[in-house]
């Protein structure tokens, strides 16, 4: 058995009660993603297949803002394989960074891997699947699907963008529709132009209707 696929094997047991916009099935979508856009670029495509499996092997929002424990997991788990240390830093470190974090979160490190395993997750957060994950995790948390009185942020600091309880259609202004100019790779502004023109047309139906305009 390969490395990758005893770490797919690892994230599916990890994932397997996880929330469903960041289960198993979001690596997989991520994974996907990342070996479309790898095929334009000169990379280490062991390091991006590894990096996007381990992306959210334990993420903070599900671990008490915790951001530690989705590093240590993956060292833990590297380790144990005997994967070489060099590699394993390379994939801590995209774990580290791959975060939106409200937008004005500086990277401490680049690397074209980095670059790949990032648009692959930020695909995932745009289009028809990035709003279906937004209301499910909105659901989860019990949050209102809009509230007029509640304009979006677009000034949070990173703490505050962690803890805030805004309603579900915000999050659309506050990250979502930001996610098309901070793509890294062409292959990923490509494809997130569709999907950016998707999510505007769903805000624009689903605010007529709010309204009762349609």
């Amino acid at each position: 058995m390969t490395i990758i696929d005893k770490t797919i094997q690892f994230v599916k047991q990890k994932l397997e009660n996880a929330e469903g916009g960041h289960d198993w099935f979001h690596i997989e979508r991520v994974y996907k993603n990342a070996l479309l856009i790898a095929k334009e670029e000169d990379c280490d495509l062991t390091v991006v297949q590894l990096g996007a499996l381990l992306h959210d092997i334990a993420d903070s929002k599900f671990h008490d803002g915790d951001e530690s424990i989705g590093p240590k997991t993956a060292r833990f788990f590297l380790e144990k394989e005997n994967v070489e240390e060099a590699t394993i830093q390379h994939i801590i470190a995209i774990i580290e960074n791959i975060s939106f974090k409200g937008g004005n979160f500086e990277k401490k490190f680049t690397s074209k891997e980095l670059e790949i395993v990032q648009d692959a997750d930020r695909l995932d957060a745009i289009g028809a699947i990035g709003i279906a994950r937004t209301f499910n995790y909105g659901g989860f948390k019990n949050r209102a699907l809009y509230n007029p009185e509640i304009l979006p942020n677009l000034t949070m600091t990173k703490e505050e963008y962690k803890n805030s309880e805004s309603p579900t259609l915000n999050h659309f202004y506050e990250k979502l529709l930001l996610l098309k100019d901070k793509m890294n790779t062409q292959t990923g502004k490509k494809i997130s132009l569709e999907r950016h023109v998707y999510m505007e047309n769903f805000l624009s139906q689903f605010l007529a209707e709010w309204n009762g305009e349609k």
